[in-house]
């Protein structure tokens, strides 16, 4: 059988698994309503975090889908992706256009000389311009470098929700034929005959983990057969071998892993047996076969630290508490999340490094639905020295809103040492984009839903390290803390809400040192959250106030990283996200001070 190999690629959003799920439909590959999407954050958030694999059978031939993130946190997981298919299928939402993640998916998939096919999806949006979409995908193929041949590119439009695909705007809308009879023709058939002769290569470009076979590598084979039982040599790109032998493998049929006892070239499947295999090995049956190409994963830009939660609240709702079982948490994070660094530096603290605040967000809240409880420290860019120059990550950022908005998004990030690099407007909606270090960005996003009132989108993607911007100060709040241990009452908070904004509702369990809220003076204030109201046997007309309490600004984990300040950790228990002082006491903090 015939095989051909596609990612699907765009921005976060655009459609690439509701259409990857229209077409798992139509070819009869997986019932109604199975997503893509099988991860319980990613159908909550409604975004895709890890990239999966399908394969259908269409007309004869297997063509095996690979659905990647949109989000640039995960950007280190479309890069691997794309050097393991033989064409992309790039999806662009037909009303906004090309976004910063189509960009970097698509400036990735060029350099690597595939030629994409687009899809201009979402055409039955009622401010969907197709011919304008399709002009600025060719502008921004041709800014980024794309040859003759991969701008001449074919357009198919569909609406993914509905399940049709057209070739042209005026065809009958049916179903996604047009769209796989287009990806038979243009995609080269994966494995000739020739490469099928020679011997075994197959690069292993993705991780996952069995709890009864241990670590599995998702591999390509690029040449030769695969047998299940074989004994192989492991490469390293430098060189380095070792050997091992397969125990098991798997092949794709719709979204279901099919146990298989050979594939050859051309195909996509998952081995195990070998314990210690990392991303971008060669796997071969001859000594003297070359190493494939070694596969750059990005490096992190943000770091923070993980310690056993030691507060006065600590083991009450989690199960997995100690240093060990953290520890042992991340060390299996490790074999499967790639864009991750963990340096085990001391016992009860560990130094984690990640993508981007989702990223470490997403890897918290996993933890948390696993029972887990512990605190963090405040997320810190990574800074680093190039030849004596003070090097930092810097980001693009680019922000569609309401044009009476822009003076405040531009001032905004002014003083977090962004600068506007472009500004185009399109009816009522403005696009900025600007450019700045990702330390400017932490902690701003909540910021700017409210200095947008919801309707702004911003969108950023990492550029690389430049030099440092110097200092920035951001912070204009300051922490209102509890001085007492004990539930909050309605009362005492009525009292606080007027200096700031509160995290907590009446009830809540609260102890001493923890942050209830902000002071909008920006300077730090203890108060006492459990105060109730003194009773007298008199009653006077004015006494019986109603206590009328704003809604509070409930803490999640990416809000509560955002907030935190340099002297606070950040609690984390599978019920509960709260925001405390490093040192509890007055007198602690005060000593530390000094």
């Amino acid at each position: 059988m015939e095989i051909r190999n596609i990612a699907i690629i765009a921005h976060v959003d655009h459609g690439k698994t509701t259409l990857t799920d229209a077409i798992l439909k139509q070819t009869g590959a997986a019932a109604e309503g199975v997503s893509m999407d099988s991860n319980s954050i990613e159908q909550e958030r409604g975004i895709t975090i890890y990239s999966k694999n399908a394969a259908v059978e269409y007309k004869g031939t297997k063509i095996n889908i690979v659905d990647t993130p949109g989000h640039a946190d995960f950007g280190s997981e479309v890069e691997r992706v794309l050097r393991s298919i033989d064409s992309v299928l790039l999806i662009v939402d037909a009303q906004e256009g090309p976004m910063p993640q189509t960009r970097f998916v698509l400036k990735k998939s060029l350099e690597l000389g595939l030629k994409p096919i687009v899809v201009l999806n979402k055409i039955d949006k009622p401010a969907a311009d197709p011919d304008r979409a399709e002009e600025q995908v060719l502008e921004l193929f041709l800014e980024l470098g794309a040859s003759d041949e991969q701008a001449d590119f074919t357009t198919v439009y569909a609406i993914g929700r509905e399940g049709v695909a057209m070739k042209k705007l005026d065809d009958e809308r049916k179903d996604l034929t047009p769209l796989l009879d287009t990806i038979l023709e243009l995609v080269p058939v994966a494995g000739t005959p020739e490469q099928v002769e020679k011997p075994l290569r197959l690069q292993a470009f993705n991780l996952a983990y069995d709890n009864f076979l241990g670590r599995l590598a998702i591999a390509r084979v690029y040449e030769g057969v695969v047998k299940s039982t074989d004994n192989v040599i492991v490469k390293k790109p430098d060189g380095a071998t070792r050997t091992g032998k397969l125990t098991k493998m798997f092949g794709f049929k719709g979204l279901e892993r099919v146990e298989v006892t050979e594939a050859q070239a051309g195909d996509i499947v998952i081995i195990a047996g070998l314990p210690d295999i990392f991303i971008g090995e060669t796997v071969a049956t001859s000594q003297d076969a070359e190493p494939l190409p070694a596969i750059a994963i990005d490096e992190p830009t943000i770091t923070l630290n993980f310690l056993v939660n030691n507060s006065p609240f600590a083991g009450r709702e989690g199960k997995y508490v100690t240093s060990r079982q953290l520890r042992e948490y991340l060390e299996r994070e490790l074999e499967v999340n790639v864009g991750l660094k963990v340096d085990f530096v001391s016992p009860d603290a560990f130094k984690v490094s990640g993508r981007g605040e989702l990223h470490i967000a997403i890897l918290l809240e996993n933890m948390r639905r696993a029972g887990y409880e512990m605190q963090v420290s405040q997320p810190q860019v990574i800074v680093r020295e190039e030849e004596g120059v003070k090097m930092e990550p810097y980001e693009e950022v680019i922000i569609d809103t309401p044009s009476e908005y822009q003076g405040a998004i531009i001032e905004r990030l002014g003083t977090r040492s962004f600068v506007l690099q472009n500004l185009t407007q399109d009816g009522d909606v403005v696009r900025l984009t600007l450019e700045g270090p990702t330390r400017g960005l932490l902690g701003y996003r909540s910021q700017f839903v409210i200095d947008t009132k919801g309707e702004g989108i911003l969108s950023s993607r990492v550029l690389g390290f430049k030099p440092y911007a110097g200092e920035i100060k951001k912070r204009q709040v300051g922490s209102m803390i509890s001085m007492a241990t004990g539930k909050a009452l309605g009362y005492a908070l009525w009292g606080l809400q007027e200096r700031g904004i509160l995290y907590i509702s009446p009830a809540t369990e609260v102890y001493e040192g923890m942050v209830i809220g902000n002071t909008s003076k920006g300077e730090e204030m203890t108060s006492n959250p459990t105060k109730g109201k003194n009773l007298t046997n008199v009653r006077s007309s004015g006494n019986d106030e109603a206590i009328n309490l704003f809604p509070p600004y409930t803490l999640t984990i990416e809000r509560g990283l955002e907030v935190m300040s340099e002297d606070e950790y950040l609690e984390i228990t599978p019920e509960s996200v709260r925001l405390r002082k490093q040192y509890l006491t007055d007198s602690d903090r005060a000593k530390a001070r000094r």
